[in-house]
């Protein structure tokens, strides 16, 4: 099975606490590591994860808050001071972008690996990463500054080859391809062999979303619609809900909300005000509207396969 998960490196809110991290995880995906966010103590965390810093090859940060972002310019000097060669892609907005050059040419005006800015609007979103297995994709938050999330959805994957029938129809090598892909297969006398006597089923494609900082909205669920994993913000519980609005945040409850409405499989909460000591509560109530959710802490593996 390919490999597909998320390693949570920080998962609180604005400042960080004695029991959590601000956000920062990691998508691992076939051995290439894609940062979401990077707040202050992500270095510690990759650490701790025994996650190689070599691997990282893209950066996306959701929003210009600090909790998400101040990390990065240590990170990025880190990877300067050891890793040689390679690219690392920092897909930011243009306002990010802006600053962040401006820290690197103080702190480390030259880089040993190429370090490169993909800038895009927060607010139109649009795919960020394409590779041939994997799309990355950007969609519009409604936080107090502007602010998206990510999506991570695998390609359809190859069928699989009968080894037996191939060599029983003789199949050329050259046509393995095109077979793996749906394609029948038609014989040098003419016969047509159905695609379903060669190969059986591919592996499922799986998702995952990552929502940062938001208010409940209903153009977040169609963002979202169908993943396997979601994470969202909760940062907030019901005792403290009439806080979440005005500062463009969302309760366990609506978090939920959303997962069930947008028919995903599983729901992460995450981005905990530092308030609470005990995220059971929020989880409690999350689970009130949609069963199969947990909470987030540093040093979780989420197996979205």
């Amino acid at each position: 099975m390919t490999k597909f998960d998320v390693h949570i490196l920080g998962c609180g809110s604005a400042t960080p606490s004695l029991r959590h991290l601000p956000a920062c995880q990691v998508v691992n995906y076939r051995d290439r590591l894609l940062m979401i966010d990077c707040g202050e103590g992500a270095q510690l965390s990759l650490r701790r994860s025994r996650l190689k810093f070599s691997r990282i090859t893209d950066i996306f940060i959701s929003h210009m808050h600090g909790d998400h972002f101040l990390g990065l310019p240590g990170l990025l000097s880190t990877l300067a001071l050891h890793q040689t060669g390679g690219t690392v892609t920092v897909h930011i907005q243009e306002q990010g972008a802006n600053l962040l050059r401006n820290i690197m040419n103080v702190l480390c005006r030259d880089t040993s690996f190429e370090l490169k800015y993909n800038i895009f609007d927060p607010v139109k979103g649009g795919v960020l990463l394409d590779t041939k297995s994997l799309k990355v994709t950007a969609f519009p938050l409604f936080h107090r500054v502007p602010c998206c999330g990510f999506r991570f959805d695998e390609k359809p994957k190859a069928r699989h080859i009968k080894g037996d029938m191939i060599a029983f129809y003789n199949v050329p090598v050259y046509r393995i391809a095109e077979i793996k892909g749906g394609a029948d297969y038609v014989t040098i006398d003419g016969r047509v062999i159905p695609n379903s006597a060669l190969t059986t089923d591919a592996d499922p494609s799986v998702s995952y979303a990552y929502c940062s900082d938001t208010v409940y909205d209903e153009r977040v669920i169609e963002a979202v619609r169908g993943v396997d994993v979601l994470y969202h913000e909760s940062t907030y519980g019901d005792d403290q809900a009439h806080k979440a609005a005005p500062r463009g945040h969302s309760t366990a409850r609506q978090a939920a909300e959303v997962a069930l409405r947008a028919g995903v499989k599983r729901l992460v909460l995450g981005h905990f005000s530092k308030s609470y000591e005990d995220e059971t509560p929020l989880v409690a109530q999350a689970r009130e509207i949609f069963p199969d959710t947990v909470a987030a802490h540093e040093g979780m593996i989420i197996h979205v396969l």
